[in-house]
């Protein structure tokens, strides 16, 4: 047995509905997502949703490599949209493009519901898509590390962002490391997804910390990283941590 099957998982207690938004939990095979808007979107969630994961398994029909490959795909201009932002993030971080299909769902169903939500935060796992019209502080789960619930990330309204993580030790996502958490921050949730991804790859000690800090300011695009193993944690960038 791998440590890839100790993993913990996580049930998502978190998912709590918030007054004065619409919040429904939207689930079509592997997306189980949680949705809190001003809004009442959730059939145009449904429809939206389910035409992303329509062209995405198509193309895997077709490329079947896609789903399981761990190295950069190679740029397709015919693909779908999802397929070529998945591509691209992957080539950025230097992982298989499915290292970026969370991040990539739920930023495309971010944009497309932007227009009548002027608050809307779609939640898929460990993986973000948010525009907020209020300070909001996303708490930190990072498995068996003390940092767990005690570090919140704190989100300024206006601007949309994907705020991703990638673990190691918790949760059914593979990862090559043994991070408890890495967390990105970037305009692109697909980007931060597939950046989240390579960092926790590249975590198995706590010496790897400040190598995979510099390995994520190297990558266009990238806002800010919150890096966790055990004790020991790493910041970077436009990050402001709060106690909980």
């Amino acid at each position: 047995m791998t440590d890839q099957h100790l993993k913990t998982d996580v049930y998502r207690f978190y998912r709590r509905s918030r007054p004065g938004l619409h919040c429904f939990r939207l689930l079509i095979g592997e997306s189980d997502l949680w949705i809190e808007a001003t809004s009442d979107c959730r059939m145009a969630a449904e429809k939206h949703l389910k035409t992303i994961r329509r062209q995405l398994k198509e193309y895997i029909y077709h490329h079947p490599q896609f789903l399981t490959t761990l190295t950069p795909w190679v740029e397709d201009p015919t693909a779908p949209e999802v397929v070529r932002r998945m591509i691209a993030a992957g080539q950025s971080a230097g992982v298989g493009p499915m290292a970026a299909v969370a991040g990539a769902i739920v930023g495309m169903l971010g944009e497309e519901l932007l227009p009548a939500n002027e608050e809307l935060l779609i939640e898929n796992g460990g993986d973000l898509f948010l525009r907020l019209q209020q300070t909001r502080t996303v708490a930190l789960y990072a498995g068996n590390s003390p940092f767990s619930w005690k570090i919140g990330i704190k989100i300024q309204p206006g601007q949309a962002w994907g705020l991703c993580t990638s673990s190691g030790t918790v949760g059914p996502a593979y990862s090559e490391g043994k991070a408890d958490a890495a967390v990105v921050l970037a305009p692109d949730p697909a980007l931060a997804d597939a950046v989240a991804t390579a960092c926790g790859n590249r975590i198995k000690k706590a010496a790897d910390l400040a190598p995979t800090i510099d390995f994520a300011t190297q990558i266009a695009g990238i806002k800010g990283v919150v890096l966790v193993i055990a004790n020991k944690m790493a910041v970077w960038g436009e990050i402001e941590l709060v106690k909980l």
